[in-house]
């Protein structure tokens, strides 16, 4: 990294503390993962400002704070096995996968998730397995392995109303939902704690503009074309 794209770095840090990111394992992840890794070559100088960036596909990759404020809200541990929502470009993936013990992720788009995965193996990031499926429908029992429930849940596509019911499913008591809800330019991010099998906690965290969480694998360049990016 140059002395700019360091000195790009340590401002975008100091700019995560001031808009309350206090946790330091979300902090010295977002400092040791090479953002410029998971954008375009073309965008490499703006991969260290606070900003939502596109990738290609009509997807984006997420602003610093979007990711630091989910990741922060998940209390993650080195102990906690993850499920995400949404692999996108990997970004997200590789932050969580600093900190906790492992991530299961889902993208719907396959070619997305062959790129992202690629990418991933490339920065020897280890601790997390990725598919291809319906993202609704939680993490499947393959090859008779159930995976679920998991300690902590991140949904990086919104909700229309209320998380999938199949995703409180999977998700433990005492667990920690983060995802967006709401139709879009109504979109707000929520953390869900679920405290008892029938009592969550829901606490507003920021308004957000993401993709809708939609249903079933889409493999066509023409589908993520389509997609409206967040």
């Amino acid at each position: 990294m140059n002395t700019q794209a360091a000195n790009k770095r340590i401002r975008l840090l100091m700019h995560l503390r001031q808009r309350g990111i206090t946790d330091t394992g979300v902090l010295s992840a977002m400092e040791r993962v090479a953002r410029e890794a998971f954008v375009p070559d073309h965008l490499t100088d703006q991969a260290w400002e606070d900003m939502a960036l596109p990738i290609g596909l009509g997807q984006t990759i997420s602003q610093p704070l979007v990711v630091a404020t989910m990741t922060q809200a998940l209390e993650l541990t080195d102990m906690d096995k993850v499920l995400e929502i949404g692999t996108g470009c990997g970004y997200q993936t590789a932050i969580l996968a600093y900190i906790c013990r492992r991530v299961y992720t889902i993208e719907r788009h396959k070619a997305l998730l062959e790129e992202a995965e690629a990418r991933l193996n490339a920065l020897r990031v280890r601790n997390f397995t990725a598919i291809a499926a319906d993202g609704m429908k939680g993490w499947p029992v393959i090859n008779g392995i159930q995976q679920a429930p998991f300690d902590k849940i991140i949904v990086t596509a919104a909700a229309r109303e209320k998380p999938p019911a199949a995703l409180f499913d999977q998700l433990k008591v005492g667990g920690v939902m983060v995802i967006p809800v709401g139709e879009p330019g109504e979109q707000m991010l929520r953390r869900y704690k679920r405290e008892t099998e029938e009592s969550t906690a829901i606490r507003d965290l920021m308004p957000v503009r993401f993709v809708p969480l939609l249903p079933d694998v889409s493999f066509g360049v023409n589908d993520m074309n389509a997609a409206v990016s967040s």
